[in-house]
């Protein structure tokens, strides 16, 4: 181990504050910095082992920013090494490097206000990394590290400094511009003066001192994808500034030893931000967001626990293994080849660059850093997965990742020892964030509920402005053959009052959330939630209850294998304004068919339209899905629409994309009922085939394989060859399944052998009662929740209390 020289440590009892004539004289020793050379005879107050060499720690953490590639001519490096190379440029040949400027670039403004010098750290960061990676036009230019230094110097004087008032929003001052600041740092870190160094370090320890505390709002604590981007700032600026303490603070952060774990990044919640058990991810309390927030808190865990691999401050938490388990619950199945699903990326769908097919190559390039170091059974599974979707991806995964991904994805496809994992089979109920997924070989099927519990949408800083009905029953269906629905300028061009699923008073709504307060919308429901049984059956709902509206609507979902069952009833609203309820709301892309086969009749012109098509039983959009309307078609119109809009009018965030203006046009397939104006008690149900043909479509609306046995306020039903699928309003019975209350309940019965899965979705009965209408004599197996009583008609009590609408389930025969 190198030996240690006090007159190095650029913290501990030190205490870097980047003022004063000793903090000075230690920066001012340039040959001391970095190389620890001697050990002295006393002992150190720290324990373990490992490298203590910080310049060889700040070249990893250098190798970790740039990607560590070295062979720059090969050719899957191109893009990214292209994208960066002319941003670079772009950002050095805009750059004002004159005496007397005020501000480093003229679009962003004077360096003095926050909004500018966070934007512009940003940018300094990319030249910063461009200079630091080979195959860049800025590659070790010695002019370039000179303007970067002087502009850090710069914003330092000018704008972000330990002495500064905070204003604006409170994440430029703490997360965002001590990232940028500390990762540029890094970058530079030979030629930037010792001085200036002690001041980076002074403003980072201000505005971000721990990993714990909100420094704008004391006595909050950080949560989730916050705590770990601040933990990440932590260790970068141990590495930097030398420090211990520093450091400490990075993996003790990680972990919250400050309050026990409370806030721990590894440990799964029942309740609040973090990974949830059951899969969930929440932000802000109450926001799914799985594939923002979520990847955030990936990426910021992923480099602190490598910057602090085989170091004193390695992270050794015995609760590490649940991050890893939340790898596998919460970010694995939602991975849908290259994309990662729209339905828990919250307000980041509205951002131009943050597309489903960014969010995906990302989290393939996360899983691969994460592998690095994790064990060996989780390394295995991820490498396979990732090589699935890297070859099945919809999206040149080479052109979405940055270059440490492609390093680490080029490593795995020429590692023949790892086969690819297939598409997965899967149905199964999240419900503590409402989400319900479906998984299959060549479809796949989310559904976004909200309650009082799970935001329906969240707005705040000009983002996601049209957001108003994403929470409500927003279904997205993603085929094999169309894998780029969402991502293909669907946000910015669709109807949002048509969003697929939803049902929705016609009002025009105002846009809200352009300021910096949080737009959070949760409604005053109890249900939302379901059961899933086998992974190859749900039962879901939803009590509707609208924003801003008198509108109510009892909504339940069934998946039957391949078979999804949508039922509405009691849609009811009394102000005046038409009721609609949406089919499907299907971007045909820039030149895509847009015309529908109904009962088989297939238009001849792909003109513009919109007309009513009561008495259709079935309508096939080609090369998406078929759809079934077993209880009659009243109300029911198709559309065809070409709709242009700009990212702008839904993203005007100053720092997410915001300002995007450029017009998109898109072509629209649409299938909805009108309720008509104040409906009272109406109703819909439909059947979707996912991928079926016009033929099969016919064939399955001639010959149903699924029933509907009730669509009403009380109980939503269906039945199909050996089983009855229910959600309960109230207490009531159903194909002689009879239940005392609000639950989800799922029977199957094959050959002699039951399974019984129930849910309390609403999570108001503290047990369930129900009765099944076939003989058990025996319990094969049952959840420590459920009693059984055999009989000629079974009876179960499930204790819910407590479960948080988790699905309990026994096995009769």
């Amino acid at each position: 181990m190198p030996p240690l020289q006090r007159r190095v440590l650029l913290g501990g009892a030190l205490g870097l504050v980047g003022a004063g004539a000793a903090t000075a004289a230690l920066l001012s020793r340039g040959g001391d910095r970095g190389v620890i050379t001697a050990l002295p005879d006393e002992a150190e107050p720290w324990a373990g082992s490992g490298p203590l060499d910080f310049a060889a720690l700040r070249d990893r953490a250098r190798a970790l920013l740039t990607g560590g590639v070295t062979d720059t001519a090969d050719t899957d490096y191109g893009r990214p090494l292209r994208v960066l190379d002319r941003e670079s440029f772009e950002d050095w040949e805009a750059m004002d490097r004159s005496e007397g400027r005020t501000a480093l670039w003229a679009d962003i403004g004077p360096v003095s206000e926050p909004l500018a010098f966070t934007n512009s750290y940003v940018r300094l960061r990319r030249l910063a990394l461009a200079w630091a990676t080979p195959g860049t036009d800025l590659f070790e230019g010695p002019v370039a590290a000179t303007a970067i230094v002087d502009a850090l110097d710069l914003l330092y004087r000018s704008g972000y400094n330990e002495h500064a008032e905070p204003s604006g929003n409170w994440y430029w001052w703490e997360i965002g511009s001590p990232a940028a600041l500390m990762q540029t740092c890094v970058l530079m870190h030979d030629h930037i003066p010792a001085e200036h160094l002690g001041h980076y370090l002074a403003v980072v320890d201000r505005f971000c001192p721990n990993a714990d505390d909100r420094v704008s709002s004391p006595g909050q604590r950080e949560t989730g994808a916050n705590r770990a981007d601040k933990a990440a700032i932590l260790a970068l600026r141990g590495l930097v500034g030398e420090d211990f303490a520093k450091l400490d603070l990075a993996r003790d952060g990680l972990s919250d030893t400050a309050e026990d774990g409370a806030n721990s990044l590894f440990r799964l919640v029942d309740e609040g931000d973090g990974f949830h058990r059951d899969g969930s991810y929440i932000q802000h309390g109450h926001v799914p967001s799985t594939g923002s927030y979520g990847l955030v808190l990936l990426n910021s865990v992923t480099l602190a626990l490598a910057l602090l691999q085989d170091s004193v401050w390695q992270v050794t938490d015995p609760e590490l293994e649940g991050l890893y388990d939340a790898v596998d619950r919460s970010f694995t199945p939602f991975t849908e080849d290259g994309l990662f699903m729209d339905c828990l990326r919250g307000r980041a769908i509205a951002r131009p660059t943050q597309r489903d097919s960014h969010t995906g190559p990302e989290i393939t390039a996360a899983l691969l850093a994460l592998a690095e170091f994790a064990p060996a059974a989780h390394r295995d599974r991820w490498r396979s997965l990732a090589r699935g979707w890297i070859e099945r991806s919809a999206v040149p995964h080479f052109e979405r990742m940055d270059l440490r991904g492609i390093r680490q994805a080029k490593e795995l496809l020429a590692d023949a020892s790892v086969e690819a994992a297939p598409r997965p089979e899967l149905t199964r109920i999240y419900p503590n964030m409402a989400r319900l997924l479906v998984r299959r070989p060549g479809w796949s099927w989310a559904l976004s509920m909200s309650s009082r519990r799970v935001a329906g949408y969240e707005m705040v800083g000009g983002e996601n402005l049209q957001g108003w009905y994403l929470g409500d029953g927003m279904s997205y269906l993603y085929t094999v053959d169309d894998p780029l629905q969402f991502g293909d300028e669907f946000w910015p061009t669709a109807n949002p009052y048509r969003l697929p699923g939803v049902t929705v008073d016609s009002r025009k709504r105002e846009v809200v959330g352009v300021g910096h307060d949080m737009v959070l919308h949760l409604p005053g429901n109890d249900v939302a939630g379901g059961a899933t049984l086998d992974d190859r059956y749900a039962a879901a709902a939803m009590d509707l209850v609208a924003e801003g509206s008198s509108l109510r609507a009892k909504k339940a979902w069934f998946v039957v294998g391949d078979v999804v069952c949508a039922l509405g009833a009691g849609i009811t609203a009394a102000d005046g304004r038409a009721v609609w309820t949406t089919v499907e709301h299907r971007n045909r892309h820039e030149d895509g068919d847009r015309r529908m086969a109904v009962d088989g009749a297939f238009p001849d012109e792909d003109t513009d339209l919109k007309t009513p098509i009561e008495g259709a039983s079935w309508v096939h959009l080609p090369g998406t899905a078929g759809y079934v309307f077993p209880a009659g078609s009243a109300g029911l119109h198709a559309g065809r629409e070409t709709r242009r809009g700009s990212w702008n009018d839904i993203e005007q965030g100053p720092t997410t994309g915001g300002g995007d203006t450029e017009v998109h046009t898109r072509r629209y397939s649409t299938l909805w009922y009108d309720h008509g104006v104040s409906p009272v008690d109406a109703s819909y149900a439909y059947v979707l085939l996912p991928t079926a043909t016009a033929a099969e479509t016919a064939v399955w609306a001639a010959h149903p394989t699924v029933a509907i046995t009730a669509n009403t306020t009380a109980v939503q039903a269906v039945e199909a060859d050996g089983l009855i699928a229910a959600h309960f309003w109230r207490a009531g019975d159903v194909s002689g399944l009879a239940c005392d209350g609000p639950a989800s309940v799922i029977v199957t019965r094959i050959d002699d052998g039951l399974a019984v899965a129930v849910a309390d979705p609403g999570r108001t009965a503290a047990e369930i009662v129900i009765e099944l209408p076939y003989a058990a004599s025996e319990v094969v197996e049952s959840d420590d929740t459920v009693t059984v009583e055999t009989g000629d008609k079974a009876r179960l009590t499930v204790r819910t209390e407590g479960s948080l609408g988790a699905t309990h389930t026994a096995r009769l025969r």
